[in-house]
């Protein structure tokens, strides 16, 4: 752990994933209002969160099983067109192919939803230029030891780092604030998103 800067990207970008109300805190919270229940809300973070990690660990699989018998430069320019391909995809149909999931849905139906909207969102995509570092960090299969243990780890404090900003924000707005302020202070995190995705991209296959 020579370099603390891809585990910072990796937990930086749970955090923003976490800020996101499409991620999950925003569901939690209108859960928790409908059935005025506390309880739920914090009940709610558990499968958004396990959905998230699944996500995130399916992507970080593929990193590691591509990545181990392929040049490290080679993969990273592959990532980075996947990323930069994602980006204008989500830009142009992301709003059109939203996961309908009910306020009447279980736990694990709040599960499912998350891992769809973390895969639709990128979100795991979004960890390659953190990933490929930790998992090989001499840029070439040849001289990656034990992947897998890095790639863990990263999700492990991805989804740390997501899970504990969803929960104070869910808390927060629950208890305090309410959905009211979406009113009046919203944020277009989708195109925040988009363009963080172009630019890993362009990192990825430039760098």
């Amino acid at each position: 752990m020579s370099d603390p800067w891809p585990w910072i990207v990796v937990a930086g970008l749970g955090a923003f994933h976490g800020l996101n109300p499409a991620m999950g805190w925003l569901f939690a919270v209108a859960l928790g209002l409908h059935r005025n229940e506390r309880r739920v809300v914090w009940l709610s973070l558990l499968p958004i969160a396990a959905g998230h990690a699944l996500s995130i660990a399916l992507v970080a699989a593929a990193v590691v099983s591509v990545g181990m018998p392929i040049d490290g430069r080679a993969l990273g320019v592959v990532a980075g067109a996947i990323l930069i391909a994602w980006a204008v995809y989500h830009w142009r149909y992301g709003s059109h192919h939203r996961v309908r999931v009910g306020l009447q849905t279980g736990l694990l139906g709040l599960g499912v939803w998350s891992f769809a909207m973390a895969t639709a969102h990128g979100a795991g995509l979004m960890l390659w230029p953190a990933l490929m570092p930790l998992c090989f960090p001499g840029g070439t299969a040849a001289s990656a030891a034990g992947p897998i243990g890095p790639a863990l780890a990263g999700v492990g404090l991805h989804t740390l780092a997501m899970l504990s900003v969803t929960a104070s924000l869910a808390i927060v707005v629950y208890e305090w604030v309410g959905l009211a302020i979406l009113r009046s202070a919203w944020i277009n995190l989708d195109l925040i998103w988009t363009v963080a995705l172009v630019a890993a991209g362009l990192w990825l296959v430039l760098g």
